[in-house]
């Protein structure tokens, strides 16, 4: 897939947008707009995320929907997909200017991001199949926050990041479910260095 930066003038694939709790992470619980942009770089087995299908909207209109939903909510989330393919900081300075929002992403790593962003969650990809198409490039973040399956956790030791959290990965089995959430639970308490996240989200009915 080929980067495209756009400016703020330019219109973005929106999948969906919504007013949600975040469910995962440093903001577990914290009320926050959902900007779910499509298309992503990588085509990770375990991903749940329509790709494809979305609406063409601008900037201004995005930042219309945020406010509609939520004017008081203190947390934009640029998610999808892969959102670091679409946007620059013209979108990210002008979006937060029309919302007042702080504006964080939840990246794969695998492009450099704007530097207007508030905050970073960064969930590299290259340890599983279908993740490793292309390298995780950033070495900095505020959350690095990593979908466990068993791998290495040396990997991640060149990231800075000031919080690390391991995340089981969702499956709809629940025998499975429970597999991973105790393998999880056993490589936190072996790396005290990471805390476990939990897609609560889920756990509570919320989208």
């Amino acid at each position: 897939m080929t980067t495209r930066r756009n400016s703020s003038t330019d219109v973005l694939t929106v999948n969906e947008i919504f007013y949600s709790l975040q469910g995962e992470g440093f903001h577990t619980g914290t009320p926050a707009v959902f900007v779910r942009l499509s298309g992503c770089n990588l085509r990770c087995r375990f991903c749940d995320t329509d790709h494809v299908t979305g609406q063409a909207m601008t900037v201004e209109q995005i930042a219309l929907t945020v406010n509609r939903l939520s004017a008081q909510a203190p947390l934009l989330v640029l998610t999808g997909g892969e959102p670091s393919l679409w946007i620059d900081n013209s979108f990210v300075t002008t979006l937060k200017s029309l919302t007042g929002k702080t504006i964080a992403i939840e990246t794969n790593g695998t492009r450099h991001l704007p530097d207007a962003i508030d905050w970073v969650t960064l969930s590299p990809k290259s340890a599983f199949p279908g993740g490793d198409r292309e390298p995780c490039v950033l070495t900095c973040c505020d959350e690095l926050k990593v979908v466990f399956l068993g791998q290495d956790l040396a990997q991640y030791d060149h990231i800075e990041a000031k919080h690390r959290f391991l995340q089981p990965c969702f499956c709809t089995d629940d025998n499975e479910r429970q597999r991973q959430l105790r393998l999880t639970i056993e490589a936190v308490m072996a790396h005290p260095a990471w805390r476990l996240s939990l897609q609560t989200h889920r756990l509570v009915g919320l989208p």
